[in-house]
């Protein structure tokens, strides 16, 4: 199987921004890397046996632009594999649909940032940690892919909220980690008492990192731009990501099955495969937070369908 698993320029509805070869961008490498886990080997991703075994099934990415990143990633891998298979998108608030036609497969991505609920108030907009009714969306679907984080650490224009609500008390900031923690637990518990396992799959896709501070790889000043290998592994110099580490610690303490897509290291070490200037905002804006596509969320997907086809690799 030659990498990348296809072409971005015959996925007519990837997003720009995460087109950085349409973008300009002049080197290749970064399209080339295969991820191989030392444990076990990772099944080849067969386009047509994943279209067969998920026909008439939804799956639903619920979380910020990196779940975006992620889903656009998996319906163009599919698309290639069925190039003549027609599909509608449409996208309605923040629910975009890609539907297989004849395979009556449902794709989406349910944009929710934070997986808890923001409300708007007499006194502001409020960020409820104990509060999930955006969650009546989730019911009735196959396939659950949950990601949140990078906009817990947003503050001033950026930050959507205006106040914390957190139980009894209602707080003008706190420590975002515990923040995003007490939203997490919301969420489990939501997952533990809502989800029938015997009909719905449920992943949290690791914190995917961004890179824009080369400190953590030992670059002083350094981010992702003009980067074009990838760094050296199997360790991040950096070590664990400390959200990672949260996420870990609440999907521990869950009675239901949620199987947590692994891909914060392999994520870590790949300090070249972000747009930098060649995203949306052109050679104005530095992205070291998105995934170029072709790129890494290929393999955050390669992952999901090792997880989602039985029998596929038994040391899995």
């Amino acid at each position: 199987m030659s990498y990348p698993l296809y072409d971005v320029s015959a996925c007519p509805f990837v997003e720009k921004e995460f087109d950085c070869f349409g973008n300009g961008r002049p080197d290749k490498l970064y399209l080339r890397y295969r991820w191989q886990p030392s444990g076990c080997l990772l099944p080849r991703f067969n386009g047509e046996e994943f279209l067969k075994q998920f026909r008439g099934k939804s799956i639903m990415f619920v979380g910020d632009s990196l779940s975006l990143n992620q889903w656009q990633s998996l319906t163009c891998m599919l698309h290639k594999f069925a190039p003549q298979a027609t599909y509608t998108i449409t996208r309605i608030g923040g629910l975009s649909k890609f539907t297989f036609l004849e395979y009556n497969l449902k794709i989406m991505f349910f944009r929710n940032a934070f997986l808890v609920d923001i409300v708007g108030t007499k006194i502001g907009r409020v960020l409820k940690l104990d509060s999930i009714e955006t969650a009546k969306m989730w019911k009735g679907i196959d396939v659950l892919i949950f990601n949140s984080w990078h906009w817990w650490l947003h503050t001033g224009r950026k930050q959507p909220w205006d106040l914390i609500e957190d139980g009894e008390g209602t707080y003008k900031d706190m420590n975002r980690l515990v923040a995003f923690e007490k939203g997490l637990r919301t969420w489990a518990k939501w997952v533990d008492q809502n989800v029938d396992p015997s009909n719905t799959k449920v992943f949290f896709q690791g914190v995917s990192p961004d890179h824009s501070d080369g400190k953590l790889w030992g670059e002083a000043g350094g981010n992702c731009g003009g980067k074009t290998r990838m760094l050296g592994g199997p360790e991040y110099p950096g070590g664990p990501h400390p959200a990672e580490q949260t996420v870990e610690r609440v999907l521990q303490g869950m009675s239901k099955p949620v199987y947590l897509l692994n891909i914060t290291t392999l994520s870590q070490l790949r300090i070249d495969g972000h747009p930098s200037v060649y995203g949306s905002g052109g050679h104005k804006a530095m992205d070291c937070s998105h995934w170029c596509l072709a790129g890494v969320p290929d393999t955050w997907n390669e992952l999901l369908y090792a997880a989602l086809i039985p029998n596929n690799n038994h040391h899995f």
